[in-house]
């Protein structure tokens, strides 16, 4: 309504300008007029705005466009291009920020599918982990609120991640520069390469292109990161001492014996707090600039606790309270090998408790921390409680300025920085730094005549040269401010003290050289004035008389005597004495008489370290920078140079560089080679990484400090002259250090020359160009020198290789770009070719050629077109030869990254000229050479080679990248003769082969592999015009061709371009990006293939396989047009053969192969008809043959493969899903008929006679897998006809492969106790070892024989059930769709479990409830309904079931096996029913099944081939139900007689007593009712005879119900004599009731049919009708009965002991196990076949509840739920399933074996069941089966008489 209101309104919509994209910030469910339904965080675009609306469309959907308030958007900037109906939006933001947005959208969809399909639940939490951390992280950048740093920083982590979660997702890698995705077109393939090896090791090493070669290279060296240790004190709970107290903290080094770092110093007061409440919780420390070298130290944290307060702690006594003393506590010690690795791998500080040792021994107070190191616990006291110190540390990375940047809380909270003792690794520019460390070590001093030794403090003052004492010029440690006056702490009664204590002097450097140290020794009374008795003193200056500084040594000072009452005053007094040993020497005369005597015995030693950048302890440096005092010693003050520390020299850099060029400048032909050589040190010493930082220093003061405008000559006269003479001098050292320092030569000479020509406004120009020529006239001279017999030579020419690269700056300032490149080309050109030096200077030239191409010269496009010939020169020099491949590789990535760059700016045609003329040919014989080598594994490093192959690849890549159509002419045009021609199309055909199939990119480089294909198809379009040109008509050369259509072949099934497997964003990207190169190949491939004319025949059949595969494609396009090319192969051999049998053998053997694979799909079928349709379009073709012809066999052949290719894709699917060994072995048998019988392919059929038996094997269908295996057999002779090796079978002759398969089918038989059908074979057998004489092997297969009789005889088996299956619907597999089947089932499978597995197999069918043929409509429909009922099988061997002598066992495998018939029953009412006795109109309709094979064979179910309908009386049926019972009986109770069933006579009892029992209940006498009745005989004359026949079949049961009761009471026991008393009875019974009705019946048939018959019916048989004749034959023969669910029973003449269900429908309602045949009293009929026919068909019976089924089915139940009398009679005589289901002689006992406790049973019968179960128990148990089955329902009737024949022991 809004929108029509606003349209009504005549109110505008204007086109939006700005507002262009948006993001919904909240739903807008669209419940206006045109309204755009829309959800949270979706993206739309928008096209129009009016009056606070927007329209416009979700970019997930298009097509849908509406309106949605502007509210509801929150908008974002975008770049429009293309204004107007197909504009193109593009949002402007953060690339990163995008990447996350797309990537959290596609995972998000696998994401659940990890939890929902694949459970991978782990996954699926660690994935949610990381794209929660990444919205965070886009949420961090979106806010515009980090730093530059923090947002590199935040973008690194999440490509880290987005790296991770693609990788686990199996998703693509995604090449990156600096964080952000690359567009492949910008960049080249070799970049491309290189970027996805970085994304794929690490996102954190994802530099630049040219910082990535510089380290390569090693232009630039690797800086060692320092380390720094961050400490905070958090609490000191060692709160007894009761007094001030310092803590010092130090790194300690354990191996070298001494203290790295400074010390750190926390002052605590007696409460354990900090003396300076300001400190509280700021007591932290940073140990800086620690190296790699020193963590790998064995480092301690040693903790030193120095009181202040009373001499003795505990006695106060000593001293007086006012006075303090430093005296030492204790020690804790914390070993960083303990904790280096926890708190390197932790991003936050980790606490430690460190215990504090007291010392034992003050005298030992200096080594009690190595004692605790070392565990000497007598020289230490531990700690009776755990209390300590509490310190936490947290490990820190990076030059300390950027650990500041990132760390600004811990610098915040007043961090002391401590530094190292001495200078760090790396010592920085700038760093200025003048401290003295000072450690006073230890003294000698006398006893003074006193009893005890003393306590002695140590005052130290640092003075200057007017005697003013300088403040604050002590530490005692950082975190506390300098002290003026430093006092140690005092040793208990100790002269020879040892402190050790280490001390920083930070004097200012002005006033450090006239400054000295005075040292002061007290003795510390304690006495109650507790007085410090001054007792001497010793003093030391800081600077000798030459200049230099105190050495870093250990000194041994003079301890002059002194008292309280010297005064100081006069420092001069004792400054001109003697501080020490050495100074002493220097003052041979002192007088006698001086104020201070120095006491000989008492000496004080110190030690000193100087780091200072300004001051020198260097007497040959001071001698240098002061040479103007000595200039008669400046050669040897230059030579001693050499000799001086780095350090030094690095700290005086400027000085010594501007006193070198004045001392050059003085004397030029004097000093000048001694200048120069100490340049070139100062320049080498700049090398080390140690002091590679002065670098800069150096190139600051080239730039603006230096002046030597003079210089230059002189340099390139020294430098020639070096050069000059490498030729003759043996030791170079001199000259390979000046070939070092070149860099830094040049820039001081051409710094000199551009000083001097702005002085002299450019004069002498051309003797300046001339000596560079000249100079470099010598360094050509140089490498040119053969030095293959000088080692010297060769590290001369390397050192100059190395280094010249690095003076093409310089040169470009002096001189042209053209100039210098000539310059460099006569240079490089000078090298000797690979073949003349040695491998190690290979590398050097090939070094020297990168740094050039790295080189900012390279860059030019004139000097690039100067330097690319020799450059491609020497490469393609090494490549020739296959050495350095790698860097020669690594050349040519940069050389074409180069390129590529360029030819975004400027034309690059000439560039890539000639590199194709160089490069491209010998690049491609070098990928062959490597692929082949990888392929045979003659290469030492896989993944080296790997490497060599992918930098090869990407190289050849990038050079056909940027050819265009010109290069390809002109290369083409270059050979000289057709075979070089031919040898490069076979190379390049050959690598593009080895690409596809080699898979040298990863497969989920995806980028690379498109771009790949791009360029190869690209490529093979430019040079399929010169296959098409040259080798076509009369030059037509097959194996160019070949190669040209095999790797069209394998481009096109690249899983790389197969677009079906991708995501929708991700197919629509790559087509607009690329389009379906598929398609592109494929037209390309038609082309050719259309050129090449009468030659096409040389491809067939050779290159049909390919092609098809090509066809099974599923892409729509390259499959029409790659058919047409089958029909021109069938057109060419059938104009040559006058047939096309090789297309078409070829043909199929190549789709099964392929579909077998997988590839294909279903409108693949209906594709390949087009065959028939292109006969049409090419007439002219069909008339050079007869037309009718070819057309007939072309559509019979098309036919036959569409035919072959359902049963294919049926066979695929079946084996590539989760299917059920079932359908794959039907599938297979289905496919295996189709070779043998339609298309003859014998070696197919083979192969899947072995695949099908495997699958039987695997199912352990052994008899199966024995039938299977026999039709490969079955081919075989007994001849001695050699074979192939073939399968898994090797070369040998016929006769020994059918041996060895017999043997394996008996084998298998035996598995499968179808031991029957092994013993023809083992007959077989033993014939042919009878002929060869093979008597050991006759043994065996005698014996085998042998025991497979005795197993026939003595071993159980299990009688199977059978069910006929119908399968309808279209969604059915082709081998089954619509097709009905009759399937064995497994060991006690009975009707419902195997109704479950077959529904477990087919989830979506649904299972039909009737047994009638289905409707034309279901076998249409696109569903699956199945028909599932038990059928009875009719055997073919009958002799053997009628002989009275063959065992049961025997029988009973006749009757389950070799069966191809089966049988069903269907009763029904015929005519007006009978509601008192519905015998009287019941009929059976049976249906004979019969199977395409007979069961067992190849499978365990057949197809149905035909089916026959006939329809059996209810007078047969009795007939045959009374035949079959007769001779149940006689057999029982003959073996009884004859005592071959064990003593247990419970059988006998419950079969007599079923029979008798239904008897009297009204068993036979329905029968007597029905057919004995006057007005039935009237009614049926023609049934005379077969109503005789049942009189005498009544009359014989009751003769051997006679006989059994005799047998009976003969074996009965005593306990069951009741039971036998109550069989006589009613037996008794029954004769008379039988007698008198017999009687009556000659009564009546007499009176009825007059005098023709003598003696009645009864007594005189008449002839019968030939039908009736059959049917008594039959029914004589065997007899059956069938047992219907719905309560009603018939009989089956054709068998006679076991009688398997009637059929039944799908109902799986049945919640309890007994077989689905037996009667249910509840009337629970539902899917009977016996459903009345109006209910047939009705799908709204299914809707029914099963009470409310029940009634609507069967409405003959009375209201109240009681059965009616047939019903009832019914139930009466329930039976097993081998019992005659409709006799109604059945006795209680016998319903007991068959049906389920929960039956109701006749209240007259149910006192007998408590005692027969107890009896019957035993044996009603079945055979234990050999694998685990469900639990089946008791055994039938047979297997327990089995029971009692094989194990006369059972009770």
């Amino acid at each position: 309504m809004k929108y029509d209101w606003l349209i009504g309104n005549n109110i505008m919509w204007a086109t939006t300008e700005e507002e262009k994209i948006g993001v919904v910030i909240c739903s807008f469910r669209g419940c206006v007029s045109h309204g755009l339904t829309l959800e949270i965080g979706e993206t739309v675009q928008i096209l129009e705005k009016c009056e606070g609306w927007y329209r416009g469309f979700t970019t997930k959907k298009p097509t849908v466009k509406g309106i949605f308030p502007t509210n509801y958007v929150y908008l974002k900037r975008a770049v429009v291009t293309n204004r107007g109906q197909y504009e193109t939006v593009v949002p402007l933001e953060d690339p990163v920020v995008a990447e996350v947005t797309s990537t959290l959208q596609d995972w998000a969809v696998l994401w659940k599918q990890l939890y929902v399909q694949k459970h991978k639940v782990d996954l699926f939490y660690k994935l949610c982990h990381v794209m929660n951390e990444l919205i965070d992280l886009r949420r961090q950048l979106i806010s515009g609120h980090l730093t530059q740093d923090q947002t590199c920083d935040v973008k690194r982590h999440i490509t880290v991640r987005l790296d991770w979660g693609n990788e686990h997702l199996g998703l693509d890698l995604v090449p990156r520069k600096e964080f952000e995705m690359v567009d492949a077109d910008q960049i080249s393939v070799s970049d491309l390469y290189k970027m996805h090896l970085s994304s794929r090791h690490s996102v954190q090493q994802s530099t630049t292109q040219g910082d990535s070669l510089g380290h390569r290279h090693g232009e630039a060296f690797r800086i060692p990161v320092p380390h720094h240790l961050f400490m905070n004190l958090k609490s000191f709970t060692y709160n007894t001492i009761g007094e001030d107290t310092d803590i010092l903290f130090s790194l300690y080094d354990l191996r070298e014996g001494k203290h790295i770092s400074e010390k750190f110093m926390v002052r605590l007061s007696k409460n354990g707090g900090p003396k300076n409440p300001e400190k509280m919780d700021r007591l932290c420390a940073l140990f800086t600039d620690l190296s790699n070298k020193d963590m790998k130290r064995d480092l301690y944290i040693i903790s030193q606790f120095i009181r202040t307060g009373r001499m003795l702690l505990n006695d106060s006594k000593k001293g007086p309270p006012h006075v303090q003393y430093r005296r030492p506590y204790g020690c804790a010690v914390l070993a960083m090998s303990d904790v280096l690795q926890t708190i390197s791998e932790m991003k936050e500080e980790k606490d430690f408790v460190l215990k504090v040792y007291t010392c034992n021994n003050e005298n030992e107070w200096c080594q009690i921390h190595e004692n605790i190191i070392r565990k000497s616990s007598t020289k230490y006291t531990a700690p009776s409680t755990n209390y300590g110190l509490v310190i936490s540390l947290q490990l820190l990375r990076g030059e300390i300025e950027q650990v500041q940047k990132d760390n600004p809380m811990v610098f915040n909270r007043g961090v002391a920085i401590t530094r190292k003792v001495g200078f760090p690794d790396v010592i920085m520019p700038g760093d200025i730094r003048n401290d003295l460390y000072l450690t006073l070590e230890r003294g000698d001093f006398e006893r003074g005549g006193k009893s005890v030794q003393k306590n002695i403090e140590v005052t130290m003052y640092v003075l200057y040269a007017d005697g003013e004492v300088l403040k604050d010029c002590i530490s005692l440690g950082t975190g506390e401010v300098c002290i003026t006056e430093y006092r140690s702490f005092v040793l208990y009664h100790n002269n020879s003290p040892r402190w050790s204590e280490i001390l920083k002097l930070p004097i200012p450097i002005d006033r450090f050289r006239d400054s000295h140290l005075r040292f002061e020794f007290r003795h510390c009374s304690t006495k109650d004035k507790g007085e410090k008795k001054l007792f001497g003193f010793a003093f030391t200056p800081l600077m000798r008389e030459d200049g230099t500084t105190l050495t870093d040594e250990s000194h041994e000072l003079y301890v002059y005597k002194c008292d309280d009452n010297t005064t100081f005053s006069n420092h001069a007094l004792y400054l001109g004495l003697p501080c020490c040993k050495d100074d002493f020497n220097g003052c041979p005369n002192i007088p006698s008489s001086v104020i201070f005597q120095r006491s000989i015995k008492e000496t004080l030693w110190i030690s000193t370290q100087l780091s200072s950048t300004k001051l020198t302890q260097n007497v040959d440096l001071l001698a240098l920078l002061k040479w103007k005092a000595h200039t008669d010693h400046v050669m040897d003050i230059l030579g001693r140079l050499r000799h001086v520390n780095g350090e030094e020299i690095v700290k005086f850099l400027q000085d010594i560089l501007d006193t070198l060029f004045s001392i050059l400048d003085d004397n030029t032909e004097k000093y000048g080679p001694l200048v120069f050589q100490s340049l070139v040190f100062i320049i080498n010493l700049l090398r080390d990484s140690k002091y590679y930082h002065f670098r800069p220093v150096m190139d600051t003061y080239i730039q603006k400090h230096f002046a030597g405008a003079l210089a230059y000559k002189e340099l390139i006269r020294c430098l020639k002259c070096y050069m000059d003479r490498s030729a003759e001098v043996v030791r170079q050292d001199h000259i390979q250090d000046a070939m070092k320092a070149l860099e830094y030569l040049f820039k001081f000479i051409v710094r000199s020359r551009i000083l001097y020509s702005r002085a002299t406004c450019g004069m002498e120009e051309d003797q300046f160009r001339a000596s560079i020529q000249e100079l470099f006239q010598s360094i050509r001279f140089v490498l040119s020198l053969d030095s293959r017999s000088s080692e010297t030579l060769i590290f001369t020419q390397a050192a100059l290789l190395n280094s010249f690269p690095a003076i093409f700056d310089e040169l470009l300032q002096m001189f042209t770009v053209q100039e210098v490149a000539e310059f460099v080309r006569g240079t490089l050109g000078s090298m000797a070719s690979t073949i003349h030096i040695g491998q190690s200077m290979d590398v050097v030239k090939l070094q020297s050629i990168s740094h050039t191409v790295d080189s900012r010269l390279f860059f030019f496009p004139e000097s690039r077109r100067i330097l690319l010939p020799v450059v491609l020169h020497h490469i393609h020099l090494h490549l020739r030869q296959q050495k350095e491949l790698l860097i020669c590789s690594g050349i040519l990535s940069r050389i074409f990254s180069i390129i590529k760059t360029s030819s975004l700016e400027c034309s690059v045609l000439e560039d890539v000229e000639m590199m194709v003329e160089s490069l491209l040919d010998i690049l491609l014989q070098t990928l062959l050479s490597i692929m082949s080598k990888s392929q045979s594994q003659e290469a030492g490093c896989p993944q080296c080679t790997a490497e060599i192959t992918g930098e090869y690849v990407s190289c050849l890549l990038s050079l056909l990248r940027q050819m265009s159509n010109i290069h390809f002419q002109q290369i083409l045009e270059n050979f000289q003769s057709r075979e070089e021609l031919k040898e490069f199309l076979l190379r390049i055909f050959c690598v593009f082969r080895n690409l596809m199939k080699l898979s040298i990119f990863p497969r989920d480089w995806n980028v690379m592999r498109l771009l790949t294909s791009n360029i190869i198809v690209t490529t093979t379009q430019h040079l399929s015009p010169a296959l098409h040109k040259n080798f076509t008509d009369s030059d037509f050369d097959f194996k160019v061709w070949n190669s040209y259509f095999s790797l069209s072949v394998l481009y096109i099934n690249q899983p790389s371009l197969q677009l079906e497997n991708l995501s929708s964003a991700k197919r629509k990207k790559v087509l607009d990006k690329y389009g379906d190169m598929r398609v592109m190949m494929a037209y390309e491939l038609f082309s050719m293939w259309q050129s090449l004319g009468e030659n096409k025949i040389h491809f067939i059949p050779g290159m049909i396989g390919p092609f098809l595969g090509v066809t099974l494609v599923p892409q729509e396009e390259v499959r029409n047009i790659m058919i047409p090319i089958f029909h021109d192969m069938m057109d060419w051999e059938q104009r040559k053969n006058g047939n096309f049998k090789q297309v078409e053998a070829e043909l199929i053997d190549k789709l099964d192969s392929l579909v077998s694979e997988g590839k294909g799909d279903e409108n693949y079928r209906e594709l390949f008809s087009l065959l028939t349709q292109l006969f049409g379009p090419y007439p002219s073709l069909l008339e050079k043959i007869e037309q009718e012809t070819w057309r007939e066999t072309g559509i019979s052949f098309v036919t036959s493969v569409t035919r072959l290719m359902e049963r294919l894709l049926d066979y695929r699917d079946c084996m590539k899903g989760d299917e059920t060994e079932n359908k794959k072995i039907g599938c297979t048998v289905n496919l295996l008929n189709f070779y043998k019988s339609e298309i003859n392919k014998e070696e197919m059929y083979i192969r899947y006679i072995h695949k099908l038996c495997d699958m039987h094997l695997q199912a352990e269908n052994y008899s199966e897998a024995a039938f299977t295996l026999l039709l490969y057999c079955e081919l075989l002779q007994w001849e001695e006809r050699p074979l192939r090796e073939f399968l898994h079978y090797p070369t040998q002759s016929e006769w020994h492969r059918k041996e060895g398969l017999c043997r394996k089918v008996i084998h298998y038989f035996n598995k499968g106790k179808c031991w029957e059908y092994g013993i023809p074979l083992c007959r077989e057998l033993g014939f042919q070892y009878e002929l060869l004489y093979d008597y050991q092997s006759l043994s065996w297969i005698r014996k085998m024989e042998a025991a497979f009789y005795d197993n026939i005889i003595e071993q159980q088996r299990l009688e199977p059930e059978f069910f006929r299956v119908g399968f309808y619907g279209r969604k059915f597999p082709f081998f089954l769709r619509n097709k009905e089947f009759v399937c064995r089932g497994h060991d006690y499978e009975r009707l419902e479990a195997f109704q479950q597995r077959m529904l477990g197999e087919f989830p979506q069918a649904i299972a039909m409830q009737h047994p009638n043929l289905p409707e034309e409509a279901i076998l249409q429909c696109d569903a699956q309904y199945l028909q599932i009922y038990a059928v009875n099988p009719i055997p073919e061997s009958l002799d053997v079931l009628q002989l009275d002598r063959v065992p049961d066992r025997i029988k009973s495998f006749y009757r389950v096996n070799n069966v191809r018939r089966f049988r069903y029953d269907r009763p029904f009412h015929k005519g007006p029913k009978d509601h008192e006795n519905e015998f009287k109109s019941l009929w059976i309709e049976r249906t004979t099944l019969t199977l395409t094979h007979p069961l067992p064979g190849i499978s365990r179910w057949f197809e149905v081939e035909t089916r026959d309908l006939v329809e059996v009386s209810p007078l047969e049926n009795a007939i045959s139900v009374l035949e079959n019972k007769n001779h149940e009986l006689r057999t029982l109770i003959s073996q009884y007689q004859h005592k071959r069933l064990p003593g247990n006579i419970n059988l006998l009892s419950m079969c007599l007593n079923g029979v008798i029992d239904a008897a009297v209940n009204g068993g036979i006498a329905r029968y007597q009712e029905a057919f004995f009745d006057m007005e039935y005989i009237a009614s049926h004359p023609d049934d005379s005879e077969k109503i005789t026949q049942l009189k005498d079949l009544m009359e014989e049961q009751v003769h051997i119900l006679g006989v059994g009761l005799a047998v009976h009471e003969k074996l009965v026991h005593p306990e069951m004599r009741p039971l036998h008393k109550k069989l006589t009875d009613q037996f008794q019974m029954l004769r008379s009731s039988l007698c008198h009705g017999l009687a009556g019946l000659d009564k009546l048939s007499s009176a009825c049919l007059g005098a023709s018959t003598p003696r009645g019916l009864f007594t005189a048989h008449t002839p019968m009708s030939s039908e009736s004749i059959k049917l008594i034959h039959r029914h004589s023969e065997m007899g059956n009965l069938l047992i219907l669910t719905d309560g009603l029973l018939v009989e089956h003449p054709e068998d006679v002991y076991h009688i398997q269900p009637s059929p039944s429908s799908s109902s799986l309602r049945s919640t309890h196990s007994a077989p689905s045949q037996m009667i249910n009293p509840t009337g629970s009929r539902v899917g009977s076949p016996s459903l009345l026919d109006k209910y047939k068909h009705n799908r709204e019976m299914l809707m029914l509840l099963p009470s409310q089924r029940d009634h609507a089915m069967y409405p003959n139940i009375i209201g109240n739920g009681q059965p009616t009398n047939l019903q009832r009679a019914l139930f009466h005589q329930v039976i097993g399933p081998c019992k005659p289901c409709s006799d109604p002689n059945l006795s209680v006992a016998e319903k007991v074996l068959t049906a389920p406790s929960s039956w109701s049973l006749d209240s007259g019968t149910r006192e007998t069941l408590p005692f027969l179960s107890t009896h019957v128990g035993n044996v009603m148990a079945p055979p234990v089966p050999p694998r685990n089955l469900p639990p089946v329902t008791p055994a039938p009737y047979t297997c327990i008489a089995h029971q009692y024949s094989i194990r006369p022991g059972w009770q």
